[in-house]
């Protein structure tokens, strides 16, 4: 998904161009199945995607027309602080609780109650490390619970836990479908969100109007949390939107 971008056995669209344009440092992602022109601002980084046939001079306007835009959004990247490091008395958030960090003589994580207890030495790697493996049986369960609603359940093969650094989750040809750890510092509606999106690639491997009319029917408000994803996820730790 970075958007939530579904992996297959196709191969892989060419890298991206730079470009300089209104003295802004620009990456150009063409795409032979998008219709529209659109920008976007991730981790201090523009890319402007376009169809694969638009003439170059019309995407060098467009990005001129929104400099004012760009430059804003950048500005704004740029002065957030950095999150704070992870130590002994941290708040994490965990599928919709708050745990507190507890650093013990434990050999791994291991919750106790509201506590999660880390060894010492890299906590972020500890709490990951624990976190992926505590996920993984509700990530199964949701992915597992809309599969089955849009009629795909057949078509899923097995749910893992990603940790791509560009988007929140994929699915495959094959209906293996990966869910990004840090989702579980989301919203758990983001959380639900983002399986219900890849269990819908179960049918179509795409974006298409009839993939986002199975999104819509399971989850008539999914607008919602695809933008707190374009509008929070980099906070988290991915460069990627719903």
């Amino acid at each position: 998904m970075g958007t939530t971008r579904p992996a297959s056995g196709r191969s892989q669209a060419p890298g991206p161009a730079c470009w300089r344009v209104a003295g802004l440092d620009v990456q150009v992602r063409r795409s032979a199945r998008r219709r529209t022109l659109a920008l976007q601002v991730r981790g201090g980084v523009v890319t402007a995607y376009a169809p694969a046939g638009l003439p170059d001079a019309t995407i060098r306007a467009f990005v001129e027309a929104k400099q004012t835009w760009l430059r804003q959004h950048l500005g704004e990247q740029r002065s957030r602080p950095a999150p704070p490091a992870l130590g002994d008395g941290s708040p994490l958030a965990f599928l919709g609780e708050t745990l507190i960090l507890r650093v013990a003589p434990v050999t791994q994580g291991r919750r106790e109650g509201d506590v999660l207890l880390v060894p010492a030495g890299d906590v972020g790697a500890h709490v990951e490390t624990w976190t992926r493996r505590a996920v993984l049986p509700t990530y199964a369960a949701l992915v597992e619970d809309y599969a089955a609603r849009l009629g795909a359940r057949e078509r899923l093969r097995g749910v893992k836990v990603g940790t791509a650094r560009s988007r929140w989750g994929s699915c495959t040809a094959a209906g293996d479908v990966r869910l990004h750890w840090l989702l579980s510092r989301a919203p758990l509606e983001v959380l639900h969100y983002v399986a219900l999106h890849e269990a819908a690639h179960l049918l179509e491997l795409n974006h298409s109007p009839r993939y986002w009319a199975h999104v819509a029917r399971v989850m008539p408000e999914y607008r919602r949390w695809h933008q707190w994803l374009r509008d929070h996820g980099e906070e988290l730790g991915v460069r990627g939107d719903g």
